[in-house]
């Protein structure tokens, strides 16, 4: 391991379908499970998908560039060669995106591809890649 991993448990409401998107949809191998809970490989990372119905409630939102972000999410920092691909892929899986990728900063320092989808549960991811990496952290 050359950096570290990060782990984060989420809730959903439907184990079928958190395996159908993260497993299908995002092609996450899936590591162990039991009827609670799977774990899937994100990309390096571990996630994990507990059945918690009650749980599954939509998250505030906060203004950023006049869009409405989810204030939870998780997501990825991908290679920019990676962002168009996966949403492409999500696109055309009909997945629900709360916010289209767009480009931000163009021409400045972060320059970044970013874009929201949310999981079958309702949960909200973010996906964005830097044209220059060094620049994840450029005020």
């Amino acid at each position: 391991m050359t950096r570290p991993r990060f782990h984060l448990a989420f809730p959903v409401n439907d184990l079928a379908a958190a395996r159908a998107f993260y497993g299908g949809v995002m092609g996450c191998a899936e590591g162990r499970s039991s009827e609670q809970w799977v774990d899937f490989d994100f990309r390096g990372h571990q996630i994990v998908a507990h059945l918690a119905p009650d749980l599954c409630d939509p998250a505030p939102t906060s203004a950023v560039d006049g869009k409405a972000v989810p204030v939870r999410h998780f997501g990825l920092l991908l290679d920019w060669d990676d962002f168009d691909p996966l949403a492409e892929r999500l696109k055309a899986a009909d997945t629900e995106f709360v916010i289209e990728p767009y480009l931000r900063f163009e021409g400045k320092p972060g320059e970044q591809k970013t874009m929201f989808v949310r999981d079958p549960a309702g949960n909200a991811l973010e996906f964005k890649a830097f044209k220059d990496d060094g620049m994840v952290f450029a005020k």
